[in-house]
């Protein structure tokens, strides 16, 4: 693994049974990139992600996440990872302060170090006024980029977003790409899954699961090209289709 490889896998599969979720699957990831993992409800990504982040067992094959072998060294890569769940992952009744403050005690930081924090992301996301209220009375999307926010309090080398942008309104996904961009631009690797085939134009590279393989993966000027497709979506339908 090379030092601008903070992901490698190879061959990395997943069986429930006689069904493969996650079918030896291979690609790297460079450090500082916005990798979108991308496919259909049910084509794997979730599964593969799962495995990824020390908290899947994989079946077979090999893979490496910030330097730490998926089988042997799951817990040190939970700590040197931020993750982001479909479902939103904060806790609504905890207010917006309380939340930060016990995911900074979970990730391990001082209260010092805590106290700084909170106050600049607070400050940074226009939430002075509703720092003491319930996190369940927040909008949808101040909810989605709290919880991206929280996912990049310990500075971690990679952040983990599973359909970040679901559910929530064009402005809002607008902005928190916006917000994607920035952690990308300070260093941070950004892997991303969706279902949103236009969020894909905003990924450095991208590869397409179909039924649990990678049936692609490139740039998306280059996938376009390849396809001979106007839009990553007609690519998307075109490998779809088979």
């Amino acid at each position: 693994m090379s030092h601008d490889e903070v992901i490698k896998v190879e061959g990395l599969t997943k069986m429930f049974g006689d069904f493969a979720a996650v079918n030896a699957i291979s690609f790297e990831v460079k450090k500082g990139e916005i990798f979108g993992f991308l496919g259909a409800n049910g084509a794997g990504k979730t599964t593969a992600m799962k495995m990824l982040i020390g908290i899947s067992h994989p079946s077979s094959g090999r893979a490496t996440v910030a330097g730490f072998d998926v089988y042997t060294q799951a817990e040190d890569i939970k700590k040197n990872i931020g993750y982001m769940s479909q479902k939103f992952a904060l806790y609504d009744d905890l207010t917006v302060k309380e939340n930060i403050n016990f995911f900074g005690g979970i990730y391990g930081l001082t209260r010092k170090r805590i106290k700084e924090k909170s106050e600049a992301l607070i400050q940074e996301l226009g939430l002075e006024n509703v720092a003491n209220q319930l996190v369940g009375a927040l909008p949808l999307g101040w909810k989605q980029k709290l919880s991206f926010s929280v996912s990049l309090f310990h500075d971690p080398k990679i952040v983990f977003l599973d359909e970040p942008t679901g559910g929530v309104d064009p402005i809002t996904r607008r902005q928190f790409w916006e917000m994607i961009y920035k952690a990308a631009h300070q260093g941070t690797t950004i892997f991303v899954t969706t279902h949103y085939m236009d969020e894909a134009e905003y990924c450095d590279r991208v590869s397409i699961m179909v039924n649990g393989k990678i049936e692609a993966l490139d740039t998306p000027k280059k996938l376009k090209e390849q396809f001979q497709a106007e839009s990553m979506n007609d690519v998307f339908l075109k490998l779809a289709r088979g």
